[in-house]
């Protein structure tokens, strides 16, 4: 049976709780009383998530593309860098995800056409929650959508874009949507653009997506894994999969495309990968893949790129 990332995420923080209590419970046992034994099983289970973070940047490191010199961060910034990746990882997979509801919100004055929100893998619509409020304050339309199952082929989900392609523009009254999404996501749409054409698109922005694949996706699980692959013998075009994707799109297609990505991605490496000739790339420096949700900066640059489409 199928599972949710949202029931999925309400498990894991269920045995998360599970061992603070045992540990506590030990700690306790050897002479802590409790507040103390409490606080201890707390730390515990923190830092086993921030040794899981520092784990993605190291195995990264390997697969590395080389940083340009103005994209490159100090001591501080690298600090800085995985403090905010580490608080971003945190906040999405135990409060954003598990309490997430995939949802819309239409504006009779919206001043662009409505965005489609797509997450990318291992989340779901939660993942927009920093996003969602700065549509809000422009009356920006959008609906968000989780793509599920969890381990399904990327091409299995373009169903569930196309339905809400249409369901959005039928009620937004629109011709077109501008699809934003971040990592997976991003595969996601380009598979939409292959499987319906471009007719009702018209941008996608993509975060952090792999489009020519990752090295850590090896170790993922799932067809969606599998097709997200880039081994020695891929080549850097990827998988199968990812080489007959790039060789369905034009120039054209490609141009309606920007790809806003990090030069010190923790789960895309190299870090180029996101890179897609003919479209527009934007790079950033001092940001992590999930970070990219909600880094100001990043965020910031979005919200332009979009005001740009609608007021040209």
């Amino acid at each position: 049976m199928d599972i949710s990332t949202r029931a999925l995420l309400r498990w894991v923080l269920l045995l998360q709780a599970g061992a603070v209590a045992g540990i506590a419970y030990l700690a306790h046992n050897a002479g802590a009383g409790w507040p103390l034994a409490v606080l201890a099983a707390i730390g515990v289970v923190l830092l086993v998530r921030v040794l899981i973070t520092a784990n993605n940047f190291l195995l990264t490191r390997r697969f590395s593309s080389s940083t340009p010199a103005e994209f490159e961060v100090g001591a501080a910034g690298r600090l800085a860098l995985f403090g905010e990746e580490f608080m971003s990882t945190l906040l999405q997979s135990s409060w954003f995800m598990p309490r997430a509801v995939a949802g819309e919100r239409i504006y009779d004055d919206a001043p662009c056409a409505p965005l489609l929100l797509l997450h990318g893998y291992g989340c779901n619509s939660g993942y927009w929650a920093q996003l969602v409020p700065r549509l809000d304050a422009l009356h920006i339309s959008h609906a968000a959508l989780d793509l599920e199952p969890i381990m399904g082929a990327i091409d299995d989900y373009v169903p569930l874009v196309q339905r809400s392609v249409e369901a959005l523009c039928a009620r937004s009254g629109s011709k077109q949507v501008i699809i934003v999404a971040h990592s997976m996501g991003g595969l996601v749409a380009r598979a939409y653009l292959r499987a319906h054409g471009p007719g009702h698109v018209m941008h996608i922005f993509t975060l952090g997506t792999p489009h020519h694949g990752t090295s850590l996706a090896q170790m993922g699980v799932g067809k969606n894994a599998a097709q997200m692959r880039r081994s020695a013998t891929d080549g850097e075009g990827g998988s199968a999969w990812l080489r007959a994707l790039a060789a369905s799109e034009t120039p054209q297609t490609r141009s309606l495309i920007t790809s806003l990505y990090t030069h010190h991605d923790n789960i895309v490496a190299p870090q180029t990968s996101s890179v897609l000739p003919d479209a527009h790339n934007i790079a950033f420096g001092g940001v992590g893949h999930v970070a990219l949700g909600r880094n100001r900066r990043v965020l910031d640059c979005l919200m332009q790129e979009l005001v740009k489409l609608f007021t040209h």
